[in-house]
């Protein structure tokens, strides 16, 4: 890879994006596509279905390259697109749902599992469980501030950014996320 590519700021790249330049969208990718898989596994708790929606996020990225203004980070403003891939896809689960739970029994075998697939790396995989378990069970809007603040390190304002929301409302969020986390956590032993 040009070795200029890996130095350039994300408002450079994305000028060269913006020029159709293939080694740009690679060095975005390069950068962005393990924190935007992080983020979306985290906010749908789903391995398999994390990996599509990170591909559709960077197709959606790149699609839409020439609205990168380059005010706000390439990260921030990736993450709200992932974001939007995530409420859409809990949309289209919601309807699969529904026609799935009204098909007899017997002709529902295809449908996927809602379980999340087992992380191999964790250490302690019942705990890492249980956590996830808590935090899907959070509404949306705490799950979405927690995981851009808490699992991807976002600042506060990236993070209201992202979520096209204030900093106290980002603070806010945590705050209740926290305290519902704790007691689901407690809740199960």
């Amino acid at each position: 890879m040009n070795p200029t590519f890996d130095q350039l700021s994300d408002r450079d790249l994305a000028e060269r994006a913006k020029g159709r330049d293939q080694l740009a969208y690679r060095e975005f990718l390069r950068r962005y596509k393990a924190p935007v898989f992080r983020l979306i596994r985290s906010t749908i708790g789903d391995e398999a279905e994390a990996l599509d929606l990170t591909q559709e996020t960077f197709v959606a990225a790149f699609q839409a390259i020439g609205r990168y203004d380059g005010v706000r980070p390439f990260r921030v403003w990736i993450a709200r697109i992932a974001l939007n891939k995530c409420r859409d896809w809990a949309r289209r689960r919601k309807v699969r749902a529904f026609f799935a739970s009204a098909l007899p029994l017997e002709s529902a075998n295809h449908v996927a599992s809602d379980t999340p697939s087992p992380d191999r790396n964790a250490v302690d995989a019942d705990e890492l469980s249980r956590v996830r378990s808590a935090m899907s069970a959070l509404p949306v809007k705490l799950r979405e501030a927690i995981v851009l603040c808490g699992v991807e390190e976002m600042s506060q304002q990236d993070a209201a950014d992202a979520l096209g929301v204030t900093v106290k409302t980002v603070e806010t969020r945590l705050y209740r996320a926290r305290q519902r986390l704790r007691a689901l956590l407690n809740e199960g032993g």
